[in-house]
């Protein structure tokens, strides 16, 4: 049975000459499970709010949506608000009560659900969820993961026959992400919910999807069971860049098997097929004299007098032109780390240093003159103005100067309001205007969220070139492939305390959990190899 159907359809927002969806047509089954991927600002934000009329933008629109064979301005609005559920990337925007058990009433009540009935469903799907002991809880103590997960709860109490999700894992650790697509695929398996979700982070979730959908300039161009789909990619494909170790690997190396899209099918079909490696000492990290840039010891900090140490004896140091990135949990503490070196937050006990001076000994706002300057985790809180010309303008008016070589084009983005942008491109106009301050030590948390994989590339491009200018950076990210591939040194962060720190070669091979897919792969066939492009420079050398 047909569950969603989308005919030609294209959309235009008020002032814009090009349509931002273009003849857009595809077809889901009742009971698939859809995994919707393409460049950062391709429109798939934009596709799925179309398919939620309470969250239709403003726009001129063309073409039909259809919902189990109906067009949605014709669905009554009890059908629409409760069969088609939306989940969003942001979990504070759709959060609307003060405890987790009003959350998961607020939909029912406004449905009119009799209150036996409601206590039933809320009973019921706390226990299905394991969130029964935060049902006392307010929303705003959960973590990154337990919210999303209450907003997963809270659309599902609903009970929708269609379920659309918006990079519901951008903003958690790998393990919460991993732990959130499980419960999706059971709720697909369990109920034959129909799901269809937009996501850049596509290592854990295609090989659980049964329909892949690949969106360029606006349209969607292929769509596919994944295996078929990924098997006949072009090699040169820019999408395949996104897409999981596995199938590029599979790409790269051209084994004779069919194509991988699973760490297990690549250990199992692809892996004995390639030749042994030669044995070869583990090389040392180089001694490294540069001063430090950061200089933590012993640090403690806490948000209430009475409250828990967010940060207990934390030690740690970032030397100068070093890009260091900092991974860990959902609410391990790493934005918190962040808040304190940038100023906005002061610990209670120990030692912070920038450049070789306390931070408190920075005054009259010279810590962020050309110092220290920080990209939030939530970008949004940096823009004021009402274009992103604007927004720019007012932290330097010769911006365009300063960004002649900033490897994102900015242009067609310039004359509209920043909260209009999609969420990699809130990310690229935030970080083009947190460099234009020319700050010493760059201070970025999750950055590469929002962001396809090129986009990430030309990032990275940019942090390198900063570092060739002197400049040190410290990242907090979940985006375990981005730190292997770039950073010069990883440190994990646990209940406030830096545990350990290395090469992200070694940092990496040794773990099992907090580490990458190509490590997963090759752990018992290749030493120390962390990423797909070690892994093809050791099959060529042999």
């Amino acid at each position: 049975m047909e569950a969603l159907a989308v005919r030609h359809l294209t959309v235009t927002y008020p002032e814009c000459a090009a349509p931002v969806l273009s003849d857009v047509s595809f077809e889901l089954a009742q009971g698939d499970f859809a995994v919707l991927c393409g460049a950062t600002g391709c429109g798939k934000t934009t596709l799925l709010r179309m398919l939620k009329r309470e969250l239709t933008p403003l726009c001129t629109q063309q073409g039909t949506v259809s919902f189990c064979g109906k067009p949605l301005p014709e669905l009554d609005a009890r059908t629409s608000a409760s069969e088609i559920g939306f989940v969003m990337q942001h979990p504070e925007q759709q959060i609307v009560t003060d405890k987790v058990w009003h959350e998961l009433a607020f939909g029912l009540e406004n449905m009119q659900t009799p209150p036996d009935i409601m206590q039933r469903r809320i009973a019921e799907i706390a226990s299905y969820f394991g969130i029964e002991a935060l049902l006392d809880r307010d929303p705003a103590t959960l973590s990154g993961g337990q919210k999303q997960l209450l907003i997963l709860a809270s659309v599902m109490i609903m009970q929708p026959r269609l379920l659309l999700l918006d990079e519901p894992t951008a903003q958690l650790d790998p393990i919460a992400a991993a732990d959130f697509l499980t419960t999706l695929h059971r709720l697909n398996q369990d109920f034959s919910v129909t799901i269809l979700l937009a996501e850049h982070r596509l290592e854990e979730v295609i090989p659980l999807c049964s329909q892949l959908l690949l969106m360029e300039h606006g349209t969607v161009t292929m769509q596919d069971a994944p295996r078929s789909l990924l098997k006949n990619l072009p090699s040169d494909a820019p999408v395949l860049a996104g897409m999981p170790a596995a199938v590029r690997l599979y790409h790269a190396l051209h084994p004779d098997c069919e194509c991988p899209i699973s760490v297990c099918e690549a250990r199992t079909w692809m892996m004995p097929l390639l030749p042994k490696p030669i044995a070869a000492e583990i090389p040392q990290p180089k001694a490294d004299n540069r001063p430090d840039a950061v200089s933590v010891s012993g640090a403690y900090f806490r948000y209430e007098r009475r409250g828990r140490d967010i940060l207990q004896d934390l030690s740690f140091s970032v030397r100068e032109g070093e890009l260091y990135c900092m991974v860990g949990g959902n609410g391990a503490g790493k934005s918190t780390v962040l808040s304190v070196l940038s100023g906005i937050l002061r610990c209670y006990a120990g030692q912070v240093m920038i450049f070789g001076k306390a931070v408190g000994d920075y005054k009259h706002r010279s810590l962020h003159q050309n110092c220290v300057s920080l990209l939030p985790q939530d970008v949004q809180t940096v823009f004021l103005c009402n274009t992103a010309a604007e927004e720019l303008a007012e932290t330097d008016r010769n911006y365009e100067k300063l960004l002649a070589h900033f490897p994102f084009d900015l242009a067609p983005l310039m004359q509209q309001h920043p909260y209009d942008l999609s969420g990699g491109e809130q990310q690229l106009l935030a970080l083009a205007k947190v460099m234009l301050t020319q700050p010493r030590l760059l201070l970025l948390d999750e950055p590469t969220k929002g962001l396809d994989a090129q986009s990430k590339a030309r990032l990275a491009d940019v942090l390198h070139g900063l570092q060739t200018q002197g400049v040190t950076i410290l990242l907090v990210t979940h985006d375990i492939e981005f730190a292997a591939c770039h950073a010069d040194r990883c440190g994990f962060l646990s209940r406030g305390a830096l545990i350990s720190a290395d090469i992200p070669t070694r940092f990496f091979s040794e773990n099992a959990f907090y580490t990458t897919a190509v490590s997963r792969i090759t752990r018992g066939f290749y030493q120390q190899t962390v990423t797909v492009e070690q892994l093809c420079a050791q099959v060529q050398d042999i």
